[in-house]
């Protein structure tokens, strides 16, 4: 099959196990995918090379047309959401309601936007509301609790480093949502959705369930292809992998949909993505304890004997942005083993130090 070009509307081909993706369709290539129907997918360019782009759902119906999770705001995004709705008979005015999964920028932003320009109602999951507040706060750095949370865990050297980071996102921006969802059905009219609270990737994370059309929007809760950051916002809980291993099996609980993820392919089985989710972070637990084993050890020593991403890159070899988030990910790993009676944790200076039990 071709892959499609940026004027036509194509049906979603690529489907199963990551591995199984053509090559040639390249998930981020600009177009408008028809997932189901009523339902199509527009992947929106991002600044972050890495990520590529984010998926923008549009679930279109007599009642007009509802966007989910919308992007970020920068020129590019607004143009390519503009032009794929403008392929389905539609123009951003026709929006009438953002429904966002998360607080993140390549979430949230574009959907302020969108309601300054032309008013459509944002949702957001209420568990967001601090993060947000603080975000939008010009007095709040944007990775302050992180850079805290570094120092703990032995990397003072690189909170330092990052001391000065930004997002270049406009303070402006993080305006609040106009409803607040939890735990509820959202009824759009000719379709009704389940948002269900997912916590992991960040405090508030909502997946939307279509029962009726076998169909998930996970935004960054079940990824086809990598594994999601946990924990970074604003507000961190204490023990957000735990959150996030819990919302994976809550997840797993219900009955197999599709998967439409905010950055990937559309894939045909829920359950398949999260058993390997399960297995990869069962996988990194054990990895985690092992240095444990011959001493004791910081998050940020544990980090330095870990390999990191698909390709298991060293961790000199990452960028300081992502060894930041490696050793973050490295100390919510070390806490699930103490929560799990495999390790111990004690404070010593302001830093934090684990041992193998």
């Amino acid at each position: 099959m071709n892959a499609p070009h940026a004027t036509e509307v194509v049906g979603e081909a690529v489907l199963g196990a990551p591995e199984e993706a053509d090559p040639a369709w390249p998930w981020h290539r600009p177009g408008v995918y028809a997932v189901a129907p009523g339902v199509f997918r527009i992947p929106l360019p991002l600044p972050d090379a890495g990520l590529h782009s984010v998926n923008a759902y549009v679930l279109d119906g007599p009642d007009g047309v509802v966007v989910v999770d919308p992007g970020q705001a920068t020129p590019e995004g607004r143009e390519h959401l503009a032009r794929g709705l403008a392929m389905l008979g539609r123009h951003p005015r026709d929006v009438r309601r953002c429904l966002v999964t998360h607080v993140h920028r390549d979430h949230y932003t574009r959907a302020v936007e969108l309601r300054r320009e032309f008013g459509p109602g944002i949702a957001l999951g209420r568990a967001e509301r601090r993060s947000l507040a603080l975000i939008a706060d010009p007095a709040y750095s944007i990775v302050g609790t992180q850079l805290e949370l570094l120092v703990r865990a032995g990397a003072a050297d690189l909170a330092r480093e990052l001391a000065d980071a930004d997002d270049g996102v406009p303070r402006d921006l993080w305006e609040q949502p106009d409803t607040w969802l939890e735990d509820e059905a959202v009824d759009l009219g000719s379709r009704v959705l389940d948002a269900i609270p997912t916590p992991g990737h960040t405090r508030g994370h909502l997946v939307f369930r279509d029962d009726a059309a076998g169909l998930l929007l996970a935004g960054d809760h079940v990824l086809p292809h990598i594994t999601p950051s946990i924990g970074f916002e604003p507000d961190v809980p204490d023990r957000p992998l735990g959150d996030y291993l819990r919302s994976l099996a809550r997840v797993r609980a219900l009955p197999d949909t599709w998967l439409l993820p905010a950055h990937g392919h559309v894939t045909s089985s829920v359950h398949r993505r999260v058993d390997e989710l399960q297995e990869h972070h069962a996988h990194r637990l054990e990895e985690t304890v092992v240095p444990l084993l011959e001493r004791t050890c910081t998050a940020a020593e544990v980090a330095g004997r870990l390999r990191w991403t698909r390709r298991r890159r060293a961790f000199e070899e990452l960028g300081p942005f992502d060894r930041m988030l490696a050793v973050l990910e490295t100390r919510s790993h070390l806490d699930v083993l103490v929560d799990r009676g495999r390790a111990r944790r004690a404070e010593d200076d302001g830093v934090e130090r684990y041992a193998s039990t």
